[in-house]
Order: C-alpha cells, then sequence, then structure tokens
C-alpha cells in the first residue's frame, strides 16, 4: 500500500546515453498498520525492484523501441509520454513481468517520460520515473501509395514508391502490415521503380479473390530509412476492395485482344499490336501488365519513346499499362491493319467505337496478357505493375525478410 502522502515528482536523466536509472517517487508495499503515525510515511516490509529504461539521456537517435527492466521484482504497469497531446506508447510485459517493451519507436524531437509501477521482494510496491530526449531528424522521408481506387481489378498489387533511398529495408518492411478479408496469401518485393526510386510491392500468390477487401497499415512514424533516407514523420493506412474478375487477353498473331469476365470471353476485339519491323524496335511487350490508369486523351509523342519525330498525337481513350509509354487506346489512323498486321508504336490499338466500350468496362487493376511472335520480352520489374512475370517462389526472394 502507498503512503497517505502525495509523493513529490522527482524527474531525472541518466549521465549515460544508453540507461536512465528510474528514481523512486514513494516508498510502499507495507500495510496502514506499520505507519509510524508521525510521519506519514509507511515502512517497507520488503526491498523494491532496482528499475531501468533504454534509451536514456539527451540527444539519443530516434527510432528505437523504449525497453524498461526490472531486477529484484517484477513490474506492475509503464506509461511512456511525449509531452504531446498523443496517447501513451503502448507496450508489451514479458511473461515473468521483468521486461516491459514499447510497440512503437521513440520519434525524433521528443522529450519522453517514463513512469513504471514495480513490486519487489515481500510485496514492496513502488513508483519510479525517468526521462530522456531524441535528436531531431534532420531528414525525412515520405512515399507516393497506391491504388489510389477504391476499387480494383484482380491483379493491382500494394506497391509503395519512396521519395529518400531506403538501406534499412528489412526494418521498414517490418511495419508493413497487410490484412485481408479471406487471409490472402502474398509477399512483398523490392523493386527498382521506372524513375530510380526504392519500392516495394505487396503481391498475392495469385490473382485476388472478387470481393477481397484489404487494408494496408504503414506505421512507419519514427521508422530510420537508413544512411541518408531519413525518419519517417508519419503512419499510412489504405484500404480497398478487388473487383470482379475480368483479364484481358492479346494474342498479336491473331490481331485480336479478348475481353474475359469470370473466366469467360464476352467480347473479341480486332487489334493492331507493335510494328516488328526490323529498326526502330516498337514491338509491343510480352507477359502480363496490369492497367494503371485509364488515362482518357493523352498526348502521346514519339520522341518520349526514342522514335524520333514520327508522331505527336493527342489519343483518346487511353488505358496505361507501363511507364515506358505502353498503352491500349483509339488508333483511328491505324483503321487498315486492325485484325489484319502489327503496324504500332508499340501500342495496342483499336478503332475509337470498340475503344469506347471497351474503356468503360475494363477497370483499374485489369491484367493484359500479351502473347505472340511479334512481342519483344517481358517488361522489367518496376516498369508498370510487371510483377506477375516472375513466378511466386521468384517474388518471394525479393522480400528483405526473406
Amino acid at each position: 500500500m502507498r503512503s497517505s502522502r502525495t509523493p513529490r515528482r522527482i524527474s531525472v536523466r541518466a549521465a549515460a546515453a544508453v540507461v536512465a536509472v528510474l528514481v523512486p517517487l514513494a516508498l510502499a508495499g507495507c500495510s496502514a498498520d506499520d505507519s509510524d503515525g508521525k510521519s506519514g510515511t509507511v515502512k517497507a516490509d520488503g526491498k523494491p525492484a532496482t528499475v531501468a529504461v533504454t534509451p536514456g539521456g539527451s540527444g539519443v537517435k530516434a527510432g528505437q523501441q523504449v525497453q524498461v527492466k526490472a531486477s529484484g521484482g517484477t513490474i506492475t504497469t509503464v506509461t511512456v509520454t511525449d509531452g504531446t497531446a498523443a496517447k501513451p506508447l503502448t507496450g508489451t510485459l514479458s511473461k515473468d513481468g521483468t521486461v516491459w517493451t514499447s510497440d512503437r519507436k521513440a520519434l525524433p524531437g521528443r522529450t519522453y517520460r517514463v513512469t513504471a509501477e514495480t513490486k519487489g521482494t515481500g510485496g514492496a510496491k513502488d513508483t519510479q520515473q525517468a526521462s530522456f530526449s531524441t535528436a531531431q531528424a534532420t531528414k525525412k522521408n515520405t512515399l507516393d501509395l497506391w491504388p489510389t481506387a477504391k476499387t480494383v481489378g484482380v491483379a493491382h498489387p500494394i506497391s509503395i514508391v519512396f521519395d529518400r533511398r531506403i538501406t534499412n529495408k528489412a526494418d521498414v518492411e517490418r511495419q508493413l502490415k497487410v490484412t485481408t478479408s479471406n487471409n490472402t496469401e502474398g509477399s512483398w518485393g523490392w523493386v527498382e521503380h521506372y524513375d530510380g526510386r526504392d519500392r516495394v510491392d505487396w503481391r498475392p500468390r495469385e490473382y485476388w479473390k472478387p470481393g477481397t477487401q484489404v487494408r494496408l497499415q504503414a506505421l512507419l512514424n519514427g521508422t530510420d530509412s537508413g544512411a541518408k533516407g531519413g525518419f519517417f514523420a508519419r503512419d499510412y493506412d489504405k484500404s480497398f476492395t478487388v473487383g470482379a474478375r475480368q483479364e484481358v487477353k492479346v494474342d498479336l498473331d491473331a490481331k485480336r485482344l479478348d475481353f474475359v469476365r469470370a473466366g469467360k470471353p464476352t467480347r473479341t476485339i480486332p487489334i493492331s499490336g507493335g510494328d516488328p519491323t526490323p529498326g526502330a524496335d516498337k514491338r509491343s511487350w510480352s507477359g502480363t501488365s496490369v492497367l494503371m490508369a485509364k488515362a482518357g486523351t493523352v498526348r502521346m509523342t514519339s520522341q518520349s519513346v526514342g522514335l524520333g519525330d514520327a508522331y505527336d498525337k493527342m489519343v483518346d481513350y487511353s488505358m496505361h499499362l507501363t511507364y515506358s509509354g505502353a498503352y491500349a487506346h483509339a488508333a483511328p489512323w491505324n483503321a487498315a491493319y486492325f485484325g489484319k498486321a502489327n503496324k504500332s508504336s508499340g501500342c495496342i490499338g483499336m478503332s475509337t467505337a470498340n475503344a469506347t466500350t471497351f474503356y468503360r468496362d475494363v477497370q483499374v487493376g485489369d491484367p493484359f496478357t500479351v502473347t505472340g511472335k511479334d512481342a519483344k520480352g517481358k517488361a522489367p520489374l518496376g516498369n508498370g505493375y510487371s510483377n506477375w512475370n516472375v513466378s511466386w517462389q521468384e517474388w518471394q526472394k525479393l522480400s528483405a525478410l526473406n
């Protein structure tokens, strides 16, 4: 039992930069009958536990979990606050009650106050307190996150592109939590984004099942990216639902596109793919790409894909497939070749009438699989969502935790 007197709070910092020793706020652990009847102090009938907290000191590096250890007794409760309106850090107590570890990491530029209640030998209770402060972050890391749509097709991965370099890939990946409504099996994989930035995607083992509800919790606040990357200063939370199962099959040999729903072809469209004529490489990518965006009308120039001054057009019903410039779209100027010859500059072209209805029905996240002798190799990882062009075993190896 604690003394009936209100204890005087004492907050100290350890001289060392690693461990802060918690200072007792009041002696306790005895009954009222043990009081001397004058000072109000309760005599202890046992020895209080000794408690230490890490990190400790001033200006310590952020990104560490707070840990409280007790010797000669056990920990009852721990409260860790940082002087802001934020909720106290939650944590987990070891089974033997001697070690408490925070669930989250200490943030940069904060002063933390740690209060621990303990029970020592003979049931002696005690309350102890310490504090430490973390250094300011010199750099902060931010990110772009996809999908942005609320409903996506069955092939859309979760994709995170970081603004600064990630050298602590395993630490970052541990903070990324994916939950689904049907326990979908999947894995993170690190790739180089098309513009050279670090990127990590979560891909299911197989295409998502329609109706799956997906949530990403990126609990990155206080996580260190590593050398030159800086700290993350916030968490991210993203949810989406998987829509109908739709697939697009492009056969460059037959010069046709099949739009497949729930495993059944619903529409066949004559198309013209990339020109295989030797010289400038205008062939279409083979393998599976994923519809990244229904981009509407897009200005397309030959210079943007390394083909000189061959064209500069405003193109309607553009469906974006790769960052290197592959689209499916209306191509009325190629009408003579639909269903007959591959004469485009790498895109999948079709009539405006067919593009209008196809554009209406296709959804972001639908897979486009291209086959045929006129195709070139598969798009590299990071050029769009080409994650499905490697096996599940190969994809798992791209996780920093594998």
